[in-house]
Order: C-alpha cells, then sequence, then structure tokens
C-alpha cells in the first residue's frame, strides 16, 4: 500500500510578510474567507498560481502572524529576537497595526472598566458592530495590557505607553485617552452622548490629563497623567461664590452681556439664560470632589449646557464668543480672589463644550 505524502515546504531568510494578509488576520477571517477576498481581488491573475498555492500560501502566513504575536504582546521583543528576520520598518508596520483599533468598538468600551465582565459582554458588541469577535478580543485585549503596564508607571503617561509598545504619537495618545476614561470611568454610553465620536472623547481626555491631573502641576509623581488633582478638585467649590453672591453673579452677567450686544443673534436668549447656565457650570465644577459626578461630567456638560443652547439655536460660533467673555470678565470682578483655579477649570471645560457642541 503506497501512502502518498504532500509537503509544502518554503526556505528563505526574509519572513514574508502580506500587509492585506496580515490585515485579514488582524480582523479576525479564517483563512478560508481571506483566501476568497485575495481570489476575487485577482491575486491567482497577478501571480498566476493555483488556488491550491494561494490557500497554502494564505495558511504559511497565518501561522507564521500567529508565532510572532507572542512577541507582539510586549513589542519591544520583537527586535531582539533571532526567529524572524524582519527589517525594522515592517516590525514598527506589524506593531502599529496589531494594536490599533476600530473606533466604533474602541467608542463601545470608552470608559468600561477593563475587566472579565467586559470581556464577557464582547459577543454583544461583535454583534452590534460587525467587528469579528476575534478581533474585538485582540483589541480589548490591548487595551487592557497598556492600561495594566503604565498603571504603576512614574511620568508622562503618552510617552510610557510609546516607550513600552513603540507606538506612533498619534496611537499613542489615542491609547492614553483609553486608559484615562477607564481609569476614571467616565460614562460615555449613554443615549445623549451617542452623537459623540471616540476623537471627540480623545480630545477632552487630552486637555483633562494636561491641565486637571496631577502631573499638571508635579511631572514626577506616581499616576500623574491617570489621577484627576484632588487639591485642585477641592479648590472649585471655592468657584461657587459665582452663584451664591447674587452682586457677584448680577456683576457677571452685566459684563458678559456688555460684551456680546450686537455681536450675536442669539443675544436675547444668552441674556434670558446667563444665570441658568452659570449655576450649571459652576455646579459641575463643585461637585467633582464626588467619583460618580466625575464620571457624568460629559453628561453633565451636555443637559447643563449644550442642550439648552441647542434649544435656543446658538450656533457654533455663539457658544465660543460666549464661553470667552464668560471666563474672561471673572477677571474684572474685584471680589472674586480665585482667577488661577477659576482659569484652570474654565480653560478646559471651554474646550471639551466646543469639542461637543457640532452644529
Amino acid at each position: 500500500l503506497q501512502m502518498s505524502v504532500e509537503l509544502d515546504v518554503f526556505v528563505g531568510n526574509t519572513t514574508i510578510m502580506d500587509e492585506e494578509v496580515y490585515q485579514f488576520w488582524l480582523d479576525g477571517y479564517t483563512v478560508n474567507d481571506a483566501v476568497k477576498v485575495r481570489m476575487e481581488g485577482g491575486v491567482l491573475e497577478e501571480c498566476e498560481a493555483s488556488a491550491e498555492v494561494l490557500h497554502s500560501d494564505t495558511m504559511d502566513q497565518y501561522r507564521t502572524f500567529q508565532m510572532c504575536e507572542r512577541l507582539l504582546t510586549t513589542p519591544a521583543k520583537l527586535a531582539n529576537q533571532l526567529l524572524f528576520q524582519i527589517p525594522p520598518h515592517r516590525q514598527a508596520m506589524l506593531i502599529e497595526r496589531y494594536y490599533a483599533f476600530d473606533n466604533a468598538f474602541v467608542r463601545e468600551v470608552l470608559g468600561k472598566k477593563l475587566s472579565k465582565g467586559t470581556k464577557k459582554d464582547l459577543d454583544d458588541v461583535s454583534m452590534k458592530t460587525g467587528i469579528t469577535l476575534k478581533s474585538c478580543r485582540r483589541q480589548f485585549d490591548n487595551f487592557k495590557r497598556v492600561f495594566k503596564v503604565v498603571e504603576e508607571l512614574k511620568g508622562p503617561l503618552v510617552d510610557n505607553i510609546q516607550k513600552h509598545f513603540l507606538l506612533s504619537d498619534k496611537l499613542a495618545k489615542d491609547y492614553a485617552a483609553i486608559v484615562f476614561f477607564a481609569n476614571n470611568r467616565f460614562e460615555t454610553g449613554k443615549r445623549k452622548l451617542q452623537y459623540l465620536s471616540f476623537q471627540d472623547f480623545a480630545c477632552c481626555a487630552g486637555q483633562l490629563i494636561s491641565n486637571w491631573t496631577v502631573g499638571a502641576v508635579d511631572n514626577m509623581v506616581e499616576d500623574m497623567d491617570v489621577d484627576l488633582d484632588k487639591e485642585f478638585l477641592q479648590d472649585l467649590k471655592d468657584l461657587k461664590i459665582l452663584i451664591t453672591d447674587k452682586d457677584l453673579l448680577d456683576q457677571h452677567k452685566s459684563l458678559v452681556c456688555t460684551a456680546l450686544r450686537g455681536k450675536t443673534k442669539v443675544y436675547s436668549e444668552m441674556e434670558a439664560n446667563f444665570k441658568n447656565l452659570s449655576r450649571g457650570l459652576v455646579n459641575i465644577a463643585a461637585k467633582l470632589t464626588n467619583t460618580k459626578d466625575v464620571r457624568d461630567l460629559f453628561i453633565d456638560l451636555v443637559e447643563k449646557v449644550i442642550e439648552p443652547c441647542k434649544s435656543d439655536r446658538w450656533m457654533f460660533a455663539d457658544m465660543k464668543l460666549f464661553l470667552i467673555h464668560y471666563t474672561n470678565s471673572a477677571h474684572i470682578l474685584d471680589t472674586f480672589k480665585h482667577q488661577a483655579t477659576w482659569d484652570r477649570y474654565m480653560g478646559v471645560i471651554k474646550s471639551c463644550i466646543l469639542k461637543m457642541y457640532h452644529d
């Protein structure tokens, strides 16, 4: 009885990696699905190869990626290993793509705890977003891995992420936002916040990290970019005087209205709603010593500021004008002694509201 044995042998030096096949692997396609897409793309005509050869090439590459995956979880090891001959620019591509994520996916888990519980819900996320479960898991595990590594490190968050995971500037900043949101558990899932994209939130995170964390004051402390500065949050209570002292409230209103008169179509609405808006903005500040209120920061900004102004038909330009004068007028108030805290608070709030205010 004769056995026929077929062996595919491939001997070479530089590891062959097709970027398109790598993307299929990352996206969680099976080998057969990847082969189908490659065939539809006309790869057989290009290379004059048979379907079997294509299948075996795809299999071979999938195996290589699986063997590389171990190294990709600690990217610094990729450069020092001897198993695969991969030129540096290819290494950078492999790492960057491995850690890349889908905006639709990150939007679903942003601000959630990076724990087993959330990982259990990935089936639903996969169904909702159309991203394969395999890809959802890879992305989730990446978020969790980065979070764990940088959690205990001193120094700036973005630098730490870049140093340990060798990511591009842009991707490292995005991961910093994800870590920051996971640590402070900001609420992003409510219906009213659905219109905001991951990039809207990432910009807000950048502002908060630069201005409201302990690292904004001292850049060699632990958790410097992850935890909000408790002393600053405590100081925010002093801002209440702007709404509890009737004279200050009236003075503030009159300064802002004088500056805005004739400059906007919604002047009468601004004047009529000034006290409510000011109360909203100052009350958000005064409550930030509570963890729960920190979590609700974005929902509060939408409910107390963005929705009322939208229903009064303010345009983006109106909002910008109002916030500039609202912030600056406080400097002219004689008895108001908390300028530094006010500027540190309103600088971030202004940026966040403008990022969230879509015409």
